[in-house]
């Protein structure tokens, strides 16, 4: 994931049953009040409280997009959440929030 490690972007990748494999730097910084770097290797829905943790659950089975703008301390956020593939075969999910 060279090309998107010191994008200016918050990208979280977890494979097939949640578990984060990568972080940018970026995403390190923005999670370090929850562990950072330490965070991969752990479940990404132990992060997320309910109702997003049901939610993410079942885009994991349906292999569903959700795409949504929050704001968060002032400052609009556009945040992706889609399934990636190699080969066509299903691997898990990225997290990209962008800034607006």
């Amino acid at each position: 994931m060279n090309w998107a490690k010191e994008l200016d972007a918050v990208i979280t990748v977890c494979d097939t049953d949640g578990i984060i494999t990568e972080m940018n730097d970026k995403s390190i910084r923005h999670f370090s009040k929850y562990g950072g770097a330490d965070l991969i290797g752990s479940n990404l829905l132990d992060c997320h409280p309910e109702p997003s943790r049901s939610r993410l659950k079942e885009m994991m089975k349906s292999l569903e997009s959700n795409t949504y703008i929050i704001e968060d301390q002032g400052m609009k956020k556009l945040i992706t959440q889609k399934p990636w593939f190699e080969q066509s075969k299903y691997c898990g999910f990225i997290e990209i929030q962008i800034e607006m």
